[in-house]
């Protein structure tokens, strides 16, 4: 299984291979400019930044629970007890 430790370390292209092979795709959201897609990879909640408008990655981070996007999440999905 793969470590938020060692994968925040990967390059952009490697976060991305990894989560497509490895990561399940749980949701997307629409939050200002950007699609946010949710994955689980391991035991860690990642959201992938996607411009539409540029149709690229601008960044992959693992998921803020205390922030406000939240909220979009948990309106659509039931997440672990602990994330939310």
């Amino acid at each position: 299984m793969i470590t938020w430790a060692e994968f925040k370390n990967y390059t952009l292209d490697k976060k991305i291979n990894v989560l497509y092979e490895c990561g399940t795709f749980v949701m997307a959201i629409r939050y200002y400019n950007y699609k946010i897609n949710l994955y689980l990879l391991g035991r860690n909640y990642v959201e992938v930044f996607v411009n539409h408008k540029y149709a690229s990655i601008e960044k992959i981070a693992l998921l803020d629970t205390n922030h406000s996007r939240m909220k979009f999440y948990s309106d659509q999905i039931k997440l672990p007890r602990g994330i939310v």
